[in-house]
């Protein structure tokens, strides 16, 4: 009788053990953003259900390498402190293998020597500072890649309107006081200058801020005709409703975070469609995009954020395909396969081929992005006759 137990018991551990191996040998992805405190946290958890998609698809045709993926979740809250612990966490305890994120530009700029200094390779999926991509040093292996928006290539085409516009005679720049909307300014006054463009004001705002009256008043005494504002969704929102406190509209560019429901519901139905800005798709959906979108848009709190989604999807089939190249999970390994990819990728924005190179990390480049403004709760392509005239030298970084 003993012997039948203890065979038994033997039994139930070897598949208790059977299981933790088999959990051992899922490939992990980790993303490491904010889901839940600023305005651009829906854009996160767009991402997340995106990544998650993904995966679920990998798994069922088989996986990577024989290997099922998983995904490590981690919530920064838009703090840098917080994101910081994340990241340690998700390479020294969870052993991801590719980290994804994160939601707002400046956490990357705070940790982005852990990866660079433990080989795993980071994507973004939604944060688009211009600097996020930027290697540590000249010459070094740089373990950091984007697939998604760039601010710099969004500045230099809404510069390139600027400079090409008859109608504009001065222009004035605004900036929220976060990382993001400093580095956005950075990219303002540096293209700015490039296409020959002399601002005659500049003017700054924090992120909760409601009232920019005063700011806008010295625009409009500067004769500022065209303003373009680096800024998260709803702070754009409340540049706009001041102005129309002030009965004041200069013509409009923004940052895409103006693409976010936190906007539309700050700015209101009747003032969304002030600001022209740029973003990777519209309301007019591929097959493979709505396909997607069925799948998950009940999931998204705001039609809106369905961009973010697609990179989140893109970005685990990009990291997969360099894994599968690799052969192995190897950070090394990953990051040279990344910078060399042999085989086009199909994704639902695009199939990319080749998309990063040794020295340039970024999948989606201007030409890749779309003119857009809201209408009657849309997201729809934008045109007029100076965006029609546009060529790709207009384009100065």
């Amino acid at each position: 009788m003993k012997t039948k137990i203890f065979g038994q018991m033997a039994a139930a551990l070897s598949v208790v053990a059977l299981a933790a191996t088999a959990q051992a040998q899922d490939i992990k992805f980790g993303y490491n953003g904010d889901l839940s405190a600023s305005p651009s946290a829906q854009s996160g958890q767009a991402a997340v259900l995106g990544m998650e998609a993904a995966i679920e698809d990998i798994n069922k045709a088989g996986g990577v390498l024989g290997k099922k993926l998983t995904l490590v979740v981690r919530d920064d809250t838009s703090a840098p402190p917080k994101s910081i612990q994340n990241m340690s966490d998700l390479i020294d305890n969870e052993k991801v293998s590719v980290v994804f994120g994160p939601t707002n530009s400046g956490n990357a700029m705070a940790w982005k020597h852990i990866p660079n200094q433990k080989k795993v390779p980071v994507i973004g999926n939604v944060g688009s500072g211009t600097d996020i991509t930027k290697p540590m040093a000249a010459g070094v292996d740089n373990y950091m890649f984007r697939v998604s928006m760039v601010d710099r290539d969004q500045v230099a085409a809404l510069m390139a309107y600027v400079k090409k516009n008859p109608a504009t005679k001065n222009v004035g720049l605004m900036a929220e006081t976060t990382g993001y909307g400093q580095g956005g300014l950075k990219d303002m006054q540096e293209i700015a200058a490039v296409q020959g463009i002399k601002p005659v004001a500049t003017e700054f705002f924090a992120v909760g801020d409601t009232d920019m009256t005063s700011q806008l008043n010295k625009m409009k005494a500067a004769g500022v005709d065209t303003v373009v504002i680096w800024a998260q969704g709803t702070p754009i929102a409340q540049v706009i409703r001041s102005m129309e406190k002030i009965n004041y509209f200069p013509l409009t560019f923004s940052s895409w975070a103006a693409d976010n429901i936190t906007f539309y519901d700050a700015a209101g139905k009747a003032l969304a469609d002030k600001p022209i800005f740029m973003r990777t798709v519209s309301e007019s959906k591929t097959p493979d995009q709505q396909k997607l979108f069925d799948r998950i848009g009940s999931k998204l709190k705001a039609p809106s954020a369905f961009s973010f989604a697609i990179h989140g999807y893109d970005s685990v089939l990009v990291a997969a395909a360099a894994i599968k190249q690799a052969g192995s999970t190897d950070g090394a390994a990953v990051r040279a396969a990344l910078e060399d990819l042999k085989e086009p990728v199909k994704g639902v924005l695009k199939t990319y081929e080749k998309p990063f190179t040794k020295t340039q990390h970024e999948a989606l480049t201007a030409k890749d992005f779309v003119w857009i403004r809201w209408k009657d709760g849309q997201l729809l392509p934008y045109t007029d006759d100076v965006i029609k005239g546009l060529v790709a030298s207009d384009f100065k970084m």
